[in-house]
């Protein structure tokens, strides 16, 4: 070793050479510090997007289960301008919209505690959430519902809103059931036309057509349970519109909704089933029905006039978060 690089070789590791212009030997090479400047720059960028990628990621996962908890883990199928439920070339048939829909509406026979009572319901989920009308399964002690398949199934209520005559009640143990999209009844027309599909007199899956007649009807119905029980339990609800009572005695409990004029045939036990548009959404839950009985003894003496009314299938959007914390006003 020769004296110049024994001088340098006594140095600390990491100080730079004493004379730069001679390169020491390895293993005595120093590490030179980083420079300050531009090659440092884009170190910074890289690791900003690095950690918006990470936070975008726990973001968008947090959103997703949000969704899924705020949906009971079960999302509602809603129409949209690229889901048509029936081709664009069938857009109207009756008999497609009938095939499509079909599968999505049940029959719902509700134990009364002095009777019994039939109506129809619309699933909204494939674990079996099904909507209908508060009046089909108010007062129930059990409910047994049964697909367009024939199979039956118990199920219970979760939530109910007597305002707007709604009710949930979920299948119990199901899974794989056809749910139906729910549409926008915000765009809805009078002259529009119309499917409607529920259970008159327990005959399931009955298919009748029209078109919408008037929209915004104010219609009046009651919100006692023994209301139903009162009129023997055969899905032919009391209500009132236009200052007068139709099909009985609404009773002084009364709760007053907008409502969808249709003149598709409507019968006692149409009620809780779903009125279709032209391209197979749900726009409406078939509600109440004018009927000669009004002033009849007899309640077999009912029959459709053309005169049925729909709850709007936004009113029904609007309040699935109330139904499914199981309410029960």
């Amino acid at each position: 070793m020769t004296e110049s690089q024994g001088a340098y070789a006594q140095q600390p590791p990491y100080s730079a050479p004493v004379n730069p212009e001679w390169p020491p030997p390895p293993p005595y090479q120093p590490v030179a510090a980083p420079e300050p400047g531009p090659k440092k720059r884009p170190r910074g960028p890289v690791a900003l997007l690095a950690a918006v990628a990470i936070v975008a990621a726990a973001v968008g996962g947090g959103t997703a289960y949000a969704f899924q908890e705020l949906t009971a883990k079960d999302t509602v199928a809603s129409a949209g301008a690229t889901t048509p439920v029936v081709p664009s070339s069938k857009r109207g048939d009756v008999a497609a919209i009938a095939a499509a829909v079909s599968p999505s509406v049940v029959e719902i026979n509700a134990t009364l505690g002095n009777g019994s009572s039939t109506g129809s319901g619309v699933i909204i989920t494939s674990g079996g959430e099904i909507v209908t009308n508060n009046h089909v399964v108010s007062g129930a002690t059990a409910i047994k519902v049964r697909t367009s398949d024939g199979t039956s199934h118990s199920a219970e209520i979760i939530g109910t809103d007597s305002s707007k005559d709604l009710a949930l009640i979920k299948v119990e143990g199901a899974s794989g059931l056809k749910a139906a999209d729910l549409g926008d009844s915000a765009g809805v027309q009078v002259g529009d036309s119309v499917v409607a599909i529920g259970s008159p007199e327990g005959l399931t899956g009955t298919v009748t057509s029209g078109i919408v007649s008037a929209l915004d009807r104010d219609v009046t119905v009651s919100t006692d349970e023994n209301q139903g029980q009162s009129q023997g339990g055969d899905g032919q609800w009391p209500f009132q519109f236009g200052g007068r009572e139709f099909n009985g005695d609404t009773g002084s409990s009364t709760t007053t909704y907008k409502a969808i004029q249709t003149d598709a045939s409507l019968n006692p036990g149409n009620s809780g089933g779903a009125l279709i548009d032209a391209s197979g959404h749900i726009i409406g839950i078939n509600s109440a029905m004018y009927a000669s009985s009004s002033q009849a003894s007899s309640a077999s003496d009912a029959g459709s006039v053309g005169l049925g009314f729909a709850i709007p299938v936004n009113t029904v959007k609007s309040d699935l978060a109330k139904l499914r914390a199981g309410s029960t006003s």
